[in-house]
């Protein structure tokens, strides 16, 4: 059942004009990161974790400095995740990019791993744990700039370029999506004629609302009747492929054309195999 979708995901990869993935924390899980709310998750594990994810921002607005301190106490799950390594899924889209054929990735993993892979169009839709970000002036820094790793007690690290308060490039709850990547993911989504959704659950807003935005597009089609007369039909203007291990909400909405079961790091490679053999042919 799996091998005929590859096949078809393959064959529509090939004949798209603009591809672009969305990946969620289902593709970062194969390279040994946790996610947050399945079942052995960080919050599902420790729920106090969760409620104070939800002020981290609040503290930032409130107080920087503590907020720092407050991430300082984290700094070990933010130092796995800049350490951890690309899998088979990450390099198989950043080989799809190198064809010539995915022209972007938006992801909402923070961990920037497909960067890592190779990937050189990446959104990155809630921020990334090796960036800080100037909420002032929207400057971004790399995280080894400042060394806080190397810091007991972290300085508050100040913005190059206007001298406000950083915080690290991670969109915390109640923070709003930085418009910059807010804008461009809506340009990727208004462009592509296939979207790729890989590893997400597609429940986290305001991100599982580009595929139905894609969705939503409509192309005129000309067809031909059976009378031989030609007539103008509208269609969707965007593919819609789902590489899940489980069907989600886009599945049972009709948002997606089709599913493909499994773990994207199984999945990706093949379909990537199956492109080649394509546009070899």
């Amino acid at each position: 059942m799996g091998e005929p979708l590859i096949e078809r995901a393959a064959a529509d990869l090939v004949k798209s004009k603009y591809a672009i993935a969305l990946t969620g924390a289902g593709i970062s899980t194969e390279s040994g990161i946790p996610d947050f709310r399945g079942p052995n998750g960080i919050w599902t594990r420790n729920p106090e974790a969760e409620m104070a994810a939800y002020q981290t921002y609040d503290k930032f607005l409130r107080d920087p400095k503590e907020y720092w301190q407050a991430v300082s106490s984290g700094i070990s799950f933010y130092s796995i995740l800049r350490q951890a390594e690309p899998n088979s899924g990450h390099h198989a889209l950043a080989e799809l990019e190198k064809l010539g054929i995915l022209k972007c990735v938006i992801t909402q993993n923070i961990d920037g791993l497909h960067r890592k892979a190779g990937s050189r169009r990446v959104l990155e839709y809630h921020g990334a744990v090796n960036r800080l970000r100037c909420p002032s002036c929207s400057s971004r820094f790399e995280f080894e700039e400042y060394e806080l790793d190397n810091m007991d007690e972290p300085l508050l690290p100040l913005c190059k370029k206007c001298q406000n308060p950083l915080k690290l490039d991670v969109v915390h709850f109640n923070e709003p999506i930085p418009s910059d990547v807010a804008h461009q993911s809506l340009e990727e989504t208004w462009k592509c004629d296939l979207m790729l959704i890989c590893g997400t659950s597609a429940v986290v807003y305001p991100f599982a609302q580009l595929p139905r935005i894609a969705r939503q597009r409509e192309a005129e089609q000309e067809k031909k009747a059976k009378s031989g007369l030609y007539f103008v039909k509208e269609v969707a203007a965007a593919a819609i492929v789902e590489i899940n291990a489980e069907p989600t909400p886009l599945t049972r909405d009709g948002i997606s054309d089709y599913i493909i079961q499994g773990k994207t790091g199984d999945i990706l490679p093949q379909v990537v195999e199956m492109v080649k053999q394509l546009l070899d042919r």
